[in-house]
């Protein structure tokens, strides 16, 4: 009996050494398949970073007046992006430093990568801020005349701030898997980056809210759902990568860890739509000068926005707290669907907030001044007055394409693999 039970275990041990070569073969070729496939992401976003710029080169050359911004319109699409992508970078930080800033289970080795996430979008939203100014030139202008009583220089050294110390952070990490920075050290710097992405989104926020001529951005609820925003559409950049990463073999997500970010998702979408009710709420129940937006949104130019914001929150919600719809596939979905949701908010606020203008003031009415020109004030607001040119689009992909490009640049030349895993 000895005899025989001693003969099958080596037979078993001969077999899955046997089988061992042919599991190493299947993942080089994942490996290699995979590292493949991320040079074509690197090559392509290169391609499209570089043809942004040439557009940018463009709206340089021709000046300001090839977008359809306007000056009762000053700020566009440039200036959506970059709320939104402060969004994605605020939400990916947040993700990572929150379970170590208090010394909690995090979502296994993700932590690294949520952290690149939030490197790339920041590097997008500093792109969006530098292609709306202009000049690039007027960069160095913002720090040698500075008003530091401004809203705007407040975001500007937070957003740089920000970035300094999400590479830190990501450094500090690599360097704590390798023993040489401690938990204590790693936990204060999580803890500084906690602090830093809410202040990040905070200001951005204070930059309209502060501002009381306008009234869809009056309102002391902005910064706190900036925050939840970041949230919603961060978490699920975070989840859209990391299942992607674990379907090209980079990285092995544990489900538990998924399900857990799912359900992170789900919250912070329910957050986010209670802010969005209150804010309605509060501005349509008096039925005084608040109403105008309420209809602006729900029935008038916006409302195709503002009704996408709302079907994609819910379509993210129902996957994320409906066990049996918790795929990988449809967490994607839900991913997607909640970042679109919070674009679809972004376009709501920045264009909101110019819609409704302020027409007790005098205007001459040119080309320059407001994009549907014709007419008195009144009759150039009646419709969605401002929408981007070709230019303004083609530019804003050539910024998506550069933080697309840190991304994948990243994940190629970064150790953002779990120690264990390497």
């Amino acid at each position: 009996m000895t005899n025989h039970n001693s003969e099958a275990v080596m037979d078993e041990l001969d077999m899955s050494a046997a089988k061992a070569p042919a599991r190493e073969a299947a993942g080089a070729r994942a490996k290699a398949k995979s590292g493949a496939a991320l040079n074509v992401a690197i090559g392509v976003s290169a391609v499209i970073t570089v043809a942004g710029i040439a557009l940018w080169a463009m709206q340089i050359s021709g000046g300001m007046v090839q977008t359809a911004m306007r000056n009762l319109d000053s700020w566009g699409l440039y200036i959506t992006m970059f709320m939104f992508f402060v969004g994605l970078s605020a939400g990916g930080l947040i993700i990572s430093s929150v379970p170590k800033a208090f010394g909690i289970k995090g979502f296994g080795g993700i932590s690294k990568v949520a952290v690149m996430t939030s490197i790339a979008a920041t590097v997008g939203a500093i792109g969006f801020v530098v292609v709306d100014m202009g000049q690039p030139f007027r960069v160095w202008e913002l720090f040698v005349y500075s008003n530091l009583g401004s809203p705007l220089m407040w975001d500007i050294i937070v957003l740089m701030t920000y970035l300094i110390l999400s590479c830190v952070y990501l450094w500090a990490q690599v360097q704590a898997e390798k023993g040489k920075v401690s938990a204590a050290a790693l936990r204060v710097i999580s803890v500084i980056a906690l602090v830093c992405a809410i202040l990040v989104h905070s200001v951005t926020a204070w930059i309209f809210g502060l501002q009381q001529s306008h009234e869809m951005w009056h309102t002391a609820l902005l910064a706190p759902w900036f925050v939840s925003s970041a949230l919603v559409c961060g978490t699920g950049l975070v989840m859209v990568v990391v299942i992607a990463m674990d379907k090209a073999g980079y990285l092995k997500v544990q489900r538990a860890n998924l399900v857990k970010l799912a359900k992170l998702l789900g919250v912070f979408v329910c957050v986010d739509l209670y802010f969005f009710g209150c804010d309605l709420l509060t501005e349509a129940f008096p039925a005084a000068g608040g109403m105008a937006v309420v209809d602006m949104l729900v029935s008038g130019p916006l409302a195709p926005f503002f009704w996408g914001e709302v079907v994609l929150s819910l379509v993210a919600l129902v996957i994320a707290f409906v066990p049996a719809l918790r795929t990988n596939p449809l967490l994607v979905v839900a991913g997607i669907c909640a970042i679109a949701a919070i674009f679809c908010k972004r376009v709501q606020l920045l264009v909101g907030g110019f819609q409704i203008a302020n027409i007790d003031y005098p205007a001459v009415l040119t080309p320059y001044t407001v994009t549907d020109w014709q007419g008195n004030m009144a009759q150039a607001y009646s419709g969605l007055v401002y929408w981007p040119t070709a230019l303004e689009f083609g530019i804003a992909v050539g910024v998506i394409g550069l933080a697309f490009l840190v991304l994948f640049a990243g994940i190629k030349f970064l150790p953002l693999k779990p120690a264990d895993e390497k």
